[in-house]
């Protein structure tokens, strides 16, 4: 037999395989179910009409799209029912299962995997249910952030809720990570004001926080949902926000000051009265010989101008903002605005599910506890000569993040930080050279930065994803092995995350790169097929 034939035959088996496993999910599901599941509906296999459409559309990194990785069969469920037989014929047929909500993963871990599994897309579980007299919200984990403040603003001018800044981030990963945006100063992380959740567990039972208890509770709060369960629904805090709130960007370039100014705002924007938020976006801008560096300051003031302007003037006369530079509106336009929409735009542009930017790219990580020296900021933006679109976004703390516990929940980034900080390198041309290319250039940024970040552990945003920083070997990490990542993204929190893991899911089933491993083995006794 020549080795054509025989790849020929390997290839074959495989295939033969993948078909039996993939009917015999399908009869598991029938069964859990009671009825017959229509594939079309909600399984979708690789080669099926729909399925490389759902897969684009749900990938908000494009440069996943051609991996070479397992394909795995798409499940779509419409109630809780089909989640749990996702689960239990997951483990029964010996398939990973991959979670995903918005597609907002920086590194593909919810749909890519070296092992047999299953994506859970939740693209279908995304109903809200905003009750103002309550001020209060349910939220399904497949809904989007622009979903759920498109539901806000159509209950309530004066509620809100703090969470991030694009639109198309997928409620289930942002909240289960933490979950920062323009309120955090005032009211926290979005995990910060969930206070109730529904989850699935590896054994299918559905928990409220009641019955899965204080710890579990605290866990999916920052510690990231995907390593317990499947977390179906969130009940939410809304917040109160004033009718009118005040938006302004100012863009400084080199050339009219940026480096000074950027310098000079880490002094202050951590300290400000918790109502005013301003980040700051630096890119590279214009072409050849005109290409330079612009810093753009973008705020949020839950006020009108009368009274940002005097409070800029005491805390930051430096950027000189006039009245001129400021737009009253109301918090749902200021949402729009910061997701680089007009304030006079329809809202329904909070209802597309797929990100209007949309490009390959690759992101890290810092938090910065002490001000960057001036000379470091300029080495960093020096090198943004080499590349045509890239971003770092820094994300003011102070206010209302100083006065809660590390380990109120499992979020341990507070007081004593002044900043997140991101790095960002997009592309257009999807190839392995490319993506090196890009890859090794963040690569040399995020070592040129070490001096001037956290240190012992470098700490880093665990919804900001890098697997630079380690991953698990599978199907098991050990404790020790999985603290190389571990403690950047949840710091003293990690060895409690692990506890609660080993409890909650002993045999490991909810795993990827990243997840929190076991503390030690356990035997199960719950599952008997």
């Amino acid at each position: 037999m020549n080795l054509i034939n025989l790849i020929f035959l390997l290839l074959a088996a495989v295939l033969a395989t993948c078909n039996a496993t993939h009917e015999a999910f399908l009869e598991c599901m029938s069964f859990h179910t009671t009825k017959s599941i229509n594939t079309s509906d909600h399984i979708l296999a690789p080669g099926s009409p729909a399925y490389s459409s759902l897969m684009k559309s749900s990938q908000q990194n494009p440069r996943w799209l051609n991996s070479t990785t397992r394909k795995p069969l798409i499940i779509t469920p419409y109630t809780d029912i089909e989640v749990q037989a996702s689960i239990l014929c997951s483990r029964k047929h010996g398939l990973e299962a991959r979670i995903l909500s918005g597609g907002h993963d920086y590194e593909g871990q919810s749909y890519r995997s070296k092992a047999p599994f299953i994506n859970i897309n939740l693209i279908n579980l995304r109903e809200v249910r905003v009750d103002t007299d309550e001020e209060t919200a349910w939220v399904q984990s497949g809904a989007t952030l622009g979903e759920l403040y498109y539901n806000i603003a159509k209950k309530s001018n004066v509620h809100g809720f703090p969470a991030g800044v694009c639109p198309s981030v997928g409620i289930g990963g942002h909240l289960s990570g933490g979950g920062f945006g323009s309120l955090v100063r005032k009211y926290g992380l979005a995990a910060d004001n969930v206070i109730d959740a529904y989850l699935i567990d590896v054994y299918g039972r559905i928990l409220d926080r009641e019955t899965m208890g204080e710890d579990l509770f605290w866990a999916i709060r920052g510690g990231g949902g995907a390593s317990f369960g499947v977390i179906i629904s969130w009940k939410i805090k809304l917040v109160r926000v004033p009718e009118v709130v005040t938006y302004f960007n100012v863009d400084k370039k080199l050339d009219q000051g940026a480096l000074e100014l950027v310098h000079r705002w880490q002094y202050v924007a951590h300290k400000l009265p918790e109502e005013l938020f301003i980040r700051i976006i630096t890119q590279n801008v214009g072409q050849g010989n005109e290409k330079t560096v612009q810093a753009s300051f973008q705020s949020l003031f839950l006020g009108e101008v009368s009274e940002l302007i005097p409070m800029m003037g005491e805390w930051f006369p430096e950027l000189g903002l006039r009245a001129e530079n400021c737009t009253e509106m109301t918090w749902m336009e200021s949402a729009l605005s910061f997701a680089g929409y007009l304030k006079d735009d329809s809202w329904d542009v909070f209802l597309t599910r797929t990100d209007h930017y949309q490009s390959n790219f690759k992101a890290k990580s810092d938090y910065v506890t002490e001000p960057i020296p001036k000379s470091a900021l300029e080495g960093a933006w020096k090198q943004f000569s080499a590349e045509e679109s890239v971003f770092m976004i820094m994300e003011p703390f102070g206010g209302r993040m100083d006065k809660i516990s590390k380990s109120k929940i499992a979020y341990p980034h507070r007081k004593g930080n002044l900043y997140n900080l991101q790095y960002m390198v997009k592309w257009d041309v999807n190839t392995a050279e490319a993506t090196k290319k890009h890859m090794q250039w963040i690569r040399k940024l995020y070592k040129y930065m070490k001096p001037y970040v956290s240190h012992s552990p470098r700490a880093a945003y665990q919804n900001y994803r890098d697997f630079d920083l380690g991953i698990n070997k599978q199907p098991n990490t050990t404790y020790n092995e999985a603290a190389q990542w571990g403690k950047k993204y949840f710091k003293s929190n990690f060895r409690r995350l692990a506890k609660v893991k080993t409890k909650a899911d002993p045999l490991n089933f909810f795993r990827h790169e990243q997840s929190i491993p076991l503390i030690s083995k356990v035997k199960d006794h719950h599952f008997d097929q």
